[in-house]
């Protein structure tokens, strides 16, 4: 059992004041309970150096709600375009396409590590206008998923200023944000970019979604998330304010943890040593994990992969045999599923194939997660080599 902080024990009084009538059973305002949204203002405010306000925030049963309650607003029929980075965590086309509208792909640039680059996502813009389709969203997840980079600040910028040229929202998946590996990237929120070039609320319209799932807590079960949504005038804001009172409100325990990722214990509190040594121990061990992984794929024939810096995964590039492209056609099923799914019955390792994702035509990709215990990974190393051995001598053309 853990010795309870006394500053534990104060911020649990101080949760449960600010709950009506103390229960956490209770309904909440549509947007989560008021003072956890002071509380995540105030972290978010620390975070990124620019003032936040807790109207802006609302409080979601994890990120997914939150991005889904965006998607129906924005999307009024297949005529609607969204921007989404390819590839891209499945979320994402799912809820385009449950809303009626249409995706429209930008291709993350493998070779210079998942880069974005704005000149793609501007072809993409103009092709998809020539369509008829009127682009109303970019989506960009930064750490990313299934690729791991971390925007560099500079490419931020570019986003940001095409996003203002164009009339576009930017909605920023930021849910990886405690998680980047490589101490030569830091993570940048979206509005700190663009507070920090000048824009204001009237400039630029930016909805940021965080989540409990990710991080060094991955509390994903607790479904808690929250959207911070700027600079939308009042009659846009009513209108998201509406949909989020058809929930009536998100979980409440959701709510508290969101606080809490939000609000960390601080230098001078009783539990800050304690707490600081398990993130610390935790987001190393992440980093050795992505590291061990990201060398032993490079150490196989015909895998190519790009560094972890962020997020929680690895999606290398697998180069297939052209017997294997045969036998996975005579299967009826694609290549990389094909692999993943031998890998799966010869060794229990899970995968998931890169077509899920959507990756450029004619390559192949899996995307691993780095998450096994740090001890259980040199036993998934070998029995990952030995099978990709066979299989590709099985293989070979």
């Amino acid at each position: 059992m853990h010795h309870l902080g006394a500053d534990a024990i104060e911020r649990a009084w101080q949760i449960l004041d600010q709950i009506p009538g103390r229960a956490t059973g209770a309904y909440s305002h549509s947007q989560g309970i008021k003072g956890l949204r002071d509380t995540i203002a105030a972290g978010i405010e620390a975070r990124d150096g620019f003032p936040a306000d807790p109207n802006d925030i609302f409080l979601t049963d994890g990120a997914s709600p939150a991005v889904h309650m965006m998607m129906q607003l924005l999307i009024r029929s297949e005529k609607d375009g969204i921007l989404c980075p390819i590839p891209q965590y499945p979320l994402y086309s799912a809820s385009i396409a449950l809303h009626g509208g249409t995706l429209v792909p930008y291709y993350l640039d493998e070779a210079t590590g998942w880069g974005l680059e704005v000149s793609e996502l501007k072809k993409q813009l103009e092709d998809t206008k020539s369509k008829g389709i009127t682009p109303r969203a970019v989506v960009v997840i930064n750490p990313g998923n299934p690729t791991g980079q971390v925007l560099a600040e500079d490419n931020q910028r570019g986003i940001v200023e095409f996003c203002k040229q164009e009339g576009l929202i930017l909605l920023a998946d930021e849910v990886y944000q405690e998680n980047v590996y490589v101490p030569e990237k830091k993570f940048h929120s979206f509005k700190k970019v663009a507070r920090s070039m000048g824009y204001g609320e009237k400039d630029v319209s930016i909805v940021s979604f965080q989540s409990v799932s990710k991080g060094y807590y991955g509390e994903c079960g607790k479904r808690g998330g929250y959207m911070e949504v700027t600079g939308f005038g009042p009659e846009i804001r009513e209108q998201i304010y509406k949909v989020a009172s058809v929930n009536l409100c998100s979980n409440i325990s959701g709510q508290i943890l969101a606080s809490l990722v939000m609000s960390p214990p601080k230098v001078g509190d009783e539990s800050y040593e304690s707490y600081y040594a398990e993130k610390d121990g935790i987001l190393s061990s992440l980093m050795r994990r992505a590291k061990t992984l990201e060398d032993a794929f490079n150490n196989l024939e015909g895998v190519t992969c790009n560094k972890a810096e962020g997020a929680m995964y690895l999606f290398p590039c697998i180069r297939l045999p052209e017997k294997a492209i045969k036998a996975a056609e005579a299967a009826k099923t694609a290549p990389d599923n094909f692999y993943c799914r031998r890998l799966l019955n010869a060794t229990g390792i899970v995968f998931v194939p890169g077509s899920g994702f959507g990756q450029i035509p004619g390559t192949w990709h899996f995307r691993c997660t780095i998450l096994p215990q740090e001890d259980k990974i040199p036993a998934v190393v070998s029995r990952l080599t030995e099978f990709h051995k066979s299989f590709m001598e099985e293989f070979r053309d």
